[in-house]
């Protein structure tokens, strides 16, 4: 069984680049089946959730291949409209690809999505917005299934601005006629990068990062050069990285604007964060985290519900008590059991957990419930007096590149055996 042996105490220090962003490289891959033509994604990491999309893309029938640039995607051949249960079960984000196909196709047979079990999920408001695109869904045995030979432009209202919602319905409307509006859309940056990657496909589009969408699709497509943006989860873990180590560590390929939730709160803990360029950030911390008071996870520009746990592993050897209350996922604090085998002090009701900073944690073997629950544990481990081992890295692996390599560079004993 793979794992990461973590011997914490290590001071942080260097410079590590931040990869493209995975919330954001998954839609824009389900994109690509759309125009039946080729797309180059540049900084598209290469992480287990692209390796699955990839599976997905090749299902479908296009041609996917590495070259030193990026991933070349070529969608000109599609050979069938139904994406397979086993490949839908390994990952939650599978579902956009309805969007894309319905688009393309007209007609799409899926499973429900499977990936991390962070509680209901439910996929009511894509379907509920597919419906008013004038989409035939039926739902039996497990499968969804989706006509859209008589899809119309609509004005969608969200009842909670869903990041996967809003994207399913940019995808689906890209080849429809008229104007579909989304109100009470996701402000998300990654909302802004695939607006980006459509246009640049051929699809006349608006309002990326504010509540109101406006698209009017096309049946006229180009190829497309598009490089993602940074991720800022991962940005987040490595600023969390530097803070338990009292560490100091630049960060290169950033977008500060998208760090600015996030920033904000690092700083009350007392953590200098500070741009060295327009694409790079200094982090720096010298002295014990102070606690916080009350922290809540909200939609953009909030603070993001993946980085929830990251920020509750600092927060348990922060001087004092904290409240974190997650308002997105209610199971997100699956993490607390393996903190608490590190010595954390953490009590869970419902949404809300209470963090009492204890003076340091200890190693132990630990077990990554989830992807984000997964960096959490490492940067525990980074804080701890003694060896952590954690299993279940593949979740951990969903999302980050190389976080052993990344971390090893800036002075932590970390190795994947």
């Amino acid at each position: 069984m793979e794992m990461l042996v973590i011997n914490g105490g290590n001071r942080l220090e260097g410079t590590v680049k931040i990869p493209g962003a995975k919330n954001t490289v998954l839609p824009i891959l389900a994109a690509t089946v759309i125009s039946g033509r080729k797309s180059l994604i540049i900084d598209c990491p290469k992480i287990k959730d692209v390796e699955l999309t990839v599976e997905i893309l090749k299902d479908l029938g296009c041609d996917v291949e590495w070259d030193e640039k990026g991933l070349l995607v070529d969608s000109k051949n599609i050979i069938t409209t139904t994406i397979k249960e086993e490949l839908m079960d390994k990952m939650r984000s599978s579902i956009i690809f309805t969007g894309a196909i319905i688009a393309r196709k007209k007609h799409v047979k899926t499973s429900y999505p499977g990936g991390c079990e962070l509680g209901l999920r439910p996929i009511d408001l894509h379907i509920k917005a597919f419906k008013e695109m004038g989409i035939e869904v039926s739902e039996k045995y497990g499968y969804i299934e989706c006509d859209g030979t008589n899809m119309k432009e609509a004005e969608i209202h969200l009842d909670f601005p869903s990041v996967g919602a809003t994207e399913n319905i940019m995808l689906a409307a890209s080849t429809l006629g008229g104007k579909t509006k989304i109100v009470n859309a996701a402000k998300e940056p990654e909302i802004c990068d695939l607006q980006d990657f459509l246009s640049k496909m051929g699809v006349k589009i608006k309002g990326a990062g504010t509540s109101v969408i406006e698209i009017e699709g096309t049946d006229e497509f180009y190829d497309v050069t598009h490089k993602v943006i940074p991720d800022r989860i991962v940005a987040s873990t490595y600023i969390a990285a530097t803070a338990v180590t009292g560490g100091r560590v630049e960060l290169t390929n950033v977008i500060g604007e998208h760090l600015g939730g996030i920033a904000s709160v690092f700083k009350s803990m007392g953590v200098k964060i500070a741009p060295t360029s327009e694409n790079s950030i200094f982090v720096a911390a010298n002295k014990k985290l102070k606690a916080l008071n009350l922290l809540r996870t909200s939609p953009y520009p909030g603070f993001p519900t993946d980085s929830q746990s990251i920020l509750t592993s600092a927060l348990s050897v922060a001087n004092g008590t904290s409240m974190v209350v997650e308002n997105i996922f209610e199971q997100r604090f699956k993490l607390v059991d393996e903190l608490r085998k590190m010595g954390a002090d953490i009590g869970v009701d419902g949404r809300c957990a209470v963090i009492k900073g204890v003076e340091k944690l200890y190693g132990a073997k630990v077990a990554a419930p989830d992807l984000r629950s997964g960096a959490a544990l490492v940067v525990a481990a980074l804080a701890a007096e003694g060896k952590t081992e954690i299993t279940n890295i593949n979740y951990i692996e969903r999302g980050y590149e190389d976080i052993a390599g990344d971390l090893g560079k800036l002075g932590a004993d970390i190795v994947k055996g």
